[in-house]
């Protein structure tokens, strides 16, 4: 069964929603602007960010407080099938983003089926960010959809890093979505919504939920463990670096250029482990002041690290194994990516299903969903985490427990769908 053959499908209301499409389409929304993702002023839980653009939203947006990032993979053996879907979803998005008052609909007036949970609300700042994964290219060996020469050198195997315990079935897809808002029905509804269009050719393998604190205005928000997330970001204002560091260019296939590559990690943390450390311990361990998020050794968040700094005996100020050091970019040869993570808080479990070498009762299911966007994961994740996963002191309280990669194409216009230029090559 393909996605126009959904159980729910209907014409309800079809004019209403073509003219809301043709609407948005020829609103002249402009590009997704480079703005701040963190430390900047909240935008008013009201607010729209525009769906068309040179790049996806979502990567470059100013964060919201609320993300479901989801994988699908694709149950179809036909190609057009999977532009069908494409099409639907990207006419739904373009919708959702912009109003949640009437059903999303679908290009195929046909299949049409939406829940009411957000009618009456406002779009909350939605953004959805689409991303293909390796098995849409090729999957038990197989080229389903005629696109293997078409995939990037960029989207790897990711290897097998030390420590990692991935669960199969919160790991890879062959499709990833993430929906971010700064209302939780508002960023499920969205996922839900296009499960539901996907039905017969696309199905949830995983999904994560994730959270951001309301943190005070101009100030970067705490993880779980109490420490400010996203300090040495790259700033999303500084084209030349996003062009660099963010968004693929002339070395790949022309369907990715403007295009990104992200990289998700559930990460657990030993929440009760970590809380009963001394402060001074945790920060040695992260390298930076608990309070303000200095580097060890200064007195504010934005205060460079001075790695070759030592103490008066000689020994350094920031730890050979603090978290800082290895992630930062003087360590790793100048790489650099963009972090966009969310705190998550999954309930508890028992000992059984939690993994060594805490093995003490029921634990908080916690810890924090690392998003990251990438020119190259290669030179990026990868790069920086090989060094993480062996050395890093936050390793004794962490564990890698789920993820993906997936390579996310640029933005579109008005009248494209998303991943249009690949299956147009």
């Amino acid at each position: 069964m393909s996605s126009r053959d959904a159980p729910c499908a209907s014409r309800r209301g079809f004019l209403q929603r073509a003219g809301l499409l043709a609407a948005v389409a020829g609103s002249g929304l402009a590009p997704a602007q480079l703005a701040e993702a963190r430390r900047e002023e909240p935008a008013p839980v009201s607010a729209i960010e525009p769906f068309f653009g040179t790049y996806q939203s979502g990567i470059l947006t100013p964060a919201q407080h609320q993300s479901y990032f989801a994988a699908f993979d694709l149950d179809t053996r036909k190609r057009d099938d999977v532009i069908a879907l494409l099409r639907n979803w990207t006419a739904a998005s373009a919708h959702m983003t912009q109003d949640n008052n009437t059903d999303a609909p679908a290009a195929d007036p046909d299949v049409s089926c939406d829940s009411v949970e957000t009618l009456g609300l406002s779009p909350s700042r939605l953004t959805l960010t689409f991303g293909f994964g390796a098995g849409l290219f090729v999957k038990d060996g197989e080229d389903r959809y005629r696109v293997a020469t078409s995939r990037p050198d960029a989207l790897v195997d990711m290897p097998q890093f030390a420590g990692d315990q991935l669960v199969e079935a919160r790991s890879g897809g062959d499709l990833s979505v993430q929906a971010c808002a700064d209302d939780p029905q508002v960023a499920f509804h969205a996922i839900r919504h296009l499960a539901q269009l996907g039905y017969g050719t696309a199905r949830l393998r995983w999904g994560q939920t994730g959270f951001l604190p309301h943190s005070p205005p101009g100030e970067t928000p705490r993880n779980l463990m109490g420490f400010r997330d996203g300090t040495g970001n790259p700033s999303v204002r500084d084209e030349a670096a996003m062009a660099k560091f963010v968004f693929a260019g002339n070395e790949g296939p022309a369907w990715m250029r403007g295009g990104s590559y992200v990289v998700t990690r559930r990460i657990l943390i030993a929440l009760e482990h970590w809380d009963r450390t001394k402060v001074d311990f945790q920060e040695q361990t992260i390298g930076r002041h608990r309070a303000t998020g200095a580097p060890l050794g200064r007195k504010k968040e934005s205060d460079a690290l001075e790695l070759d700094a030592a103490d008066k005996d000689g020994n350094p100020v920031t730890p050979i194994n603090a978290h800082v050091r290895l992630a930062a970019a003087a360590s790793n040869d100048g790489a650099k990516i963009l972090r966009r993570p969310y705190s998550f808080n999954d309930g508890v479990s028992y000992t059984a299903e939690r993994w060594p070498p805490w093995r003490q009762g029921m634990e908080h299911d916690a810890g924090l969903f690392f998003i990251c966007y990438q020119r190259d994961p290669r030179e990026g994740f990868v790069k920086i985490f090989s060094r993480l996963s062996k050395l890093d002191m936050l390793n004794q309280f962490s564990t890698h427990t789920g993820g993906g990669l997936f390579a996310c194409p640029g933005g579109v216009a008005p009248g494209e769908f998303i991943g249009e230029k690949l299956f147009a090559a």
